[in-house]
């Protein structure tokens, strides 16, 4: 199956792609385009369009404070707790006014401003990331995984209780 977004990936468009291919589609394609082209591309091509909040018609997308990658678990059926967790970490890095919800947000956010300002290709940064999306759910799924409590005080103040 193809999917399309817009160019120029980061959290969530990496995220996504990540979640499908793990655990929806292992042989989906991606594709990026600009906004302005994505819903003739999705016709051109017959792919699913995701991730672009400023386009009604997309309907796989952020949804009220929460990130696409959570629509897509919630629209797909995925209830695995790592899952759900992780989602709290992509929701955390992507959404502004959002990362009081996993602590681990702030990290992620800075990798993927990291990686976009090397200038790579969008197909490259999701090849580059990948890995960093299987250890965040493998640490998302162990028992022994910190529960943060964030206080009110965010962002002046971040204090995690382990």
């Amino acid at each position: 199956m193809k999917w399309i977004t817009r160019c120029n990936v980061k959290v969530d468009r990496v995220a996504c792609p990540w979640l499908i291919r793990r655990f929806l589609d292992p042989t989906a394609e991606f594709l990026f385009v600009p906004e302005h082209r994505l819903l003739e591309a999705a016709r051109e091509c017959g792919a699913t369009p995701f991730d672009a909040s400023r386009l009604p018609a997309v309907a796989i997308n952020h949804r009220g404070a929460r990130c696409t990658f959570e629509a897509i678990l919630e629209d797909f059926g995925l209830t695995d707790p790592a899952l759900t967790r992780l989602g709290r970490i992509v929701r955390a890095a992507d959404v502004r006014g959002q990362e009081q919800v996993a602590a681990e947000g702030i990290g992620v956010r800075a990798i993927a401003e990291g990686f976009a300002a090397t200038g790579i290709s969008d197909a490259e940064r999701l090849a580059c990331q990948f890995p960093l999306y299987d250890a965040l759910y493998t640490y998302c799924g162990t028992e022994r995984m910190p529960q943060f409590v964030v206080y009110r005080d965010w962002p002046s103040t971040l204090r995690t209780l382990w």
